[in-house]
């Protein structure tokens, strides 16, 4: 049974997550810039820059991950809190030119920004940046480093800011509670639950569960693979037709499945059928938000799993299902 979570010692070191340790050491190697998170917001109507400045502040201070660094110290690494200093919002004014031009200005400010580095033992791990595009319309871009946040974490500041500007706004009080816990003691929490037997009993579940299988999926792939990654990818979106969105919904309903794990089938189905490969292994990532005092915070909660799909014996769809 995991012990309480509860407020940590602050007196000494404090250490880095699981996930975290993970990040800070590949920005060691140096491709920690592929781990910047953006979020960009468009703003209607009138936005009191000074306002939004205050309430980002507010945010930074109420969630201590949002003002931490972190530093090797004998040879380790650590998370240092800084005290609360606000958060600036540098505001680009790009009126003056054409509609199509103001929209193409901000779009090329939004990438660079998005993909400007950040220094983990220096900080600050999260920065704004706010367009103008007319007098009632804007867009607010804020990013932050992946060893601070999330997914989730998104939807949290989100909701943060707007609860805070409206407040702020009509000089009203905050009607947010003040945070009971922290990252810092969520990942104190987690060192002092995973170790020892219960630390070797999860890794040995997944060593047990993972053995013997292929290292690499044998993709037929369109070109060779470069000898070093550049990271140099792309989206590309796909809409299923409502016809077959709500026929998978009725499928896993009928077998008493979710729709991720009868999307997760058809994907395995589907690389199976391209490599011959009856053993495959998925990756997908996880909230890691499984108690309920993580469920307020910014942080970096979330965890990659390798699902492995047993393709052997010819099984049909609903037996694979």
């Amino acid at each position: 049974v995991p012990p309480p979570l509860a407020r940590a010692d602050r007196s000494g070191d404090l250490p880095l997550s699981f996930a975290q340790q993970r990040l800070w050491f590949l920005d060691e190697l140096g491709v920690g810039s592929l781990y910047n998170v953006p979020i960009a917001l468009r703003v209607s109507g009138e936005l009191r820059v000074g306002v939004l400045s205050r309430v980002l502040g507010e945010v930074v201070r109420r969630h201590e991950v949002l003002r931490t660094v972190f530093q090797e110290v004998a040879g380790r690494a650590r998370q240092v809190i800084l005290p609360a200093s606000g958060l600036s919002v540098p505001l680009v004014d790009v009126t003056g030119l054409s509609p199509t031009l103001r929209e193409l200005a901000a779009q090329r400010g939004w990438v660079e920004e998005s993909g400007r580095a950040f220094d983990l033992s220096r900080g600050p791990l999260v920065r704004a940046r706010l367009w103008r595009l007319s007098e009632r319309e804007q867009v607010l871009l804020v990013v932050l480093h992946h060893i601070v946040s999330d997914g989730w974490s998104l939807g949290v500041l989100v909701r943060e800011v707007q609860s805070l500007y409206e407040s702020c706004s009509s000089g009203e009080p905050s009607r947010l509670a003040e945070l009971p816990v922290q990252y810092a003691d969520y990942a104190c929490w987690q060192r002092r639950w995973l170790a020892g037997e219960v630390l070797e009993g999860e890794l040995g579940y997944w060593r047990e569960h993972l053995s013997g299988a292929p290292a690499v999926l044998d993709l037929p792939l369109d070109r060779a693979r470069p000898a070093v990654p550049s990271f140099s990818g792309a989206l590309r979106p796909l809409s299923l037709p409502v016809e077959l969105s709500v026929g998978l919904q009725s499928l896993a309903r009928r077998e008493g499945a979710t729709l991720f794990m009868a999307l997760l089938s058809s994907l395995s189905v589907l690389l199976w059928r391209v490599t011959g490969e009856r053993d495959v292994t998925v990756g997908t990532v996880i909230a890691g938000r499984n108690r309920y005092e993580t469920e307020g915070l910014i942080g970096f909660f979330v965890n990659t799993l390798v699902l492995r799909t047993d393709l052997s014996g010819d099984p049909s769809f609903v037996e694979l299902l």
